[in-house]
């Protein structure tokens, strides 16, 4: 008859578990940061994430095609074959024998596990080099119309003078060497070292990302080219504001300077017979540039400052050497950052601050947080979250997919007590598997 008062014990944990605050459900968490955790390999048959493939069995790739599922994001492959049929198809040799066994290689290089690592993730830019180079190709009565004024109005507009003609109004050798250095050799050599780089010491799984980024973008370059071809500044040099036409050769602009400085012909050629000779919006020199610093930076922060000054001093190569205007470099870089934002947010995996290559990873965790509605307003549950004021961020750990509703204390660490992947992390990193393949 005489119960107690129930009492209330208040105690502030040390530590705030969100996960057990604010349990979501898998089917709920479309949302969070995308997980894919491997453990340090005590069972033989899991894979640590960041081993490669060793198999060359098709039969392997087979099995992993039937289970895979289908999204939209696998129409860039509809996309990238069609691309490649149809560059083989317009190029003027007549070798029905040699396209198809070219073909049959490739596609024999993707079923194969241990080569589809790398070229699968690469397949956009071996792309966009067959179909820069088979567009020359193009029959010219199909092309569009050459646009020879756009671009000198838009930059008097925006810019109120042509700053291509003002950088390249003074030269100098030691200026031409200096231009030379980003524009002829780092556009060229960039992309390896920066893949290097990303391979060994970023987080597994950021390498195919910014291959497929890198490729893409050139793809995307390309075809704008191709469909609103503008006449650069070297040509406003030569032949003022006459009409272009179809069949007129390009031009190395300042680069024959650096011929002649050298005494060799690296770009005279190159540049006079170049495929797409009026590809002056956007420039891929600078899309390249900006793509390149943007993905140095997200996984080498600390270098920012020198990445930034790499995409200025390319910037200036360009004008300088009277290859582009500026407004094709804003054109390019911002593609290049279009690109990288939906990398970031939605393939990219988040760099761990406390590794220093790739070997020391024992899990991933792909894409960002997205934050709710309550959150966006300022009632969420992020404002009991704990700020750490150093490099480790806790909460980005235990906000991802990795949170595990069948533990009882709502832990989110990826792995369990005796270094074993949890049953709900599996089945996250088998998910975001298949979204690489």
């Amino acid at each position: 008859m005489f119960q107690a008062r129930p009492t209330l014990h208040l105690a502030w944990p040390k530590k705030l578990e969100m996960a057990a605050l604010s349990p979501i459900s898998k089917r709920h968490a479309f949302g969070r940061r995308r997980s894919s955790s491997k453990p340090k390999s005590y069972d033989p048959k899991l894979e640590h994430v960041s081993s490669l493939q060793r198999s060359f069995s098709i039969l392997k790739s087979v099995e992993e095609l039937k289970e895979h599922r289908w999204s939209l994001f696998d129409l860039q492959y509809v996309v990238l074959a069609g691309l490649c049929l149809f560059s083989l198809w317009i190029i003027e040799a007549h070798a029905p024998v040699i396209k198809t066994a070219a073909a049959l290689g490739y596609l024999l290089l993707l079923l194969m596990p241990a080569t589809r690592q790398f070229f699968l993730p690469s397949w956009p830019i071996w792309t966009y080099l067959l179909y820069f180079f088979s567009s020359r190709f193009i029959p010219t009565e199909v092309r569009p119309h050459i646009w020879v004024k756009v671009l000198p109005a838009l930059e008097n507009i925006l810019y109120g003078a042509n700053l291509s003609n003002i950088l390249s109004a003074h030269t100098h050798p030691i200026l031409d060497v200096f231009a030379w250095i980003p524009y002829g050799i780092g556009h060229f050599g960039l992309p390896a070292i920066c893949s290097g780089f990303i391979f060994l010491f970023a987080a597994p799984k950021t390498l195919p990302v910014f291959a497929k980024s890198f490729g893409w973008l050139s793809i995307i370059g390309v075809t704008m080219a191709l469909v609103f071809p503008c006449t650069p500044p070297w040509y406003e040099n030569l032949y003022g504001l006459a009409p272009a036409h179809n069949g007129m050769p390009g031009s190395p602009a300042g680069l024959a300077r650096i011929d002649a400085l050298f005494g060799v012909d690296m770009y005279t050629t190159s540049f006079s017979t170049a495929p797409v000779p009026f590809g002056a919006f956007p420039s891929l020199h600078a899309g390249d540039a900006t793509l390149h610093a943007l993905f140095m930076t997200y996984c080498f922060p600390r270098f920012r400052p020198f990445f930034i000054f790499y995409v200025g001093w390319l910037w200036w190569a360009t004008m300088y050497l009277s290859h582009h205007y500026a407004v094709d470099l804003v054109g390019g870089s911002l593609i290049a950052s279009v690109i990288f934002f939906i990398a970031r947010t939605r393939y990219l995996p988040h760099q761990q601050p406390d590794k220093t290559n790739r070997w020391q990873y024992d899990f991933v965790e792909i894409g960002e947080m997205k934050r709710t509605a309550d959150e966006e307003l300022g009632y969420g549950l992020g404002l009991l979250e704990r700020r750490d004021t150093g490099d480790s961020d806790e909460w980005s750990v235990g906000s991802s997919t990795l949170y595990s509703p069948t533990t009882p204390s709502g832990s989110a660490s990826p792995l369990s007590d005796d270094g074993r992947r949890s049953g709900d992390s599996e089945s996250a990193g088998m998910s975001s598997r298949s979204r690489f393949w």
